[in-house]
């Protein structure tokens, strides 16, 4: 992986997570990786994401908008936005609610992920 670029690693990453295939999506993650979304909420392991969310929502998807890649404290920032997709607890659809992940990469792995979005603003 660490010859890959920064922006494909987390297309990888992202992926992989979408397809819940939890033990790949870990091979993309640094020692001590953290992710960390909206309210503060703090995971370091793909499960433990998977199971926070289960009542939040059925099923999301992302749709990307674009990747973006910059220099970072310690590592390459890659930043990704679009809208997310999928089924609430219910059944019901959503779509087009605003996502902004950024990753930092640093020799091949994700460091950490941040995420911003606007899906508890649209929970029915």
């Amino acid at each position: 992986m660490s010859g890959q670029n920064p922006s494909q690693i987390v297309q990888d990453y992202l992926a992989a997570m979408e397809a819940r295939d939890l033990e790949k999506a870990a091979t993309y993650l640094a020692d001590g990786f953290v992710m960390i979304f909206p309210g503060g909420v703090e995971f370091s392991k793909p499960a433990e994401l998977v199971e926070w969310a289960r009542d939040r929502y059925r099923s999301v998807g992302k749709s990307y908008e674009r990747f973006d890649e910059t220099v970072g404290e310690g590592g390459r920032a890659v930043y990704c936005y679009g809208t997310l997709y999928g089924e609430w607890p219910d059944g019901s659809p959503f779509e087009g609610i605003r996502f902004i992940d950024r990753f930092t990469v640093a020799d091949g792995k994700l460091v950490d992920q941040r995420v911003w979005n606007d899906l508890a603003e649209m929970k029915p």
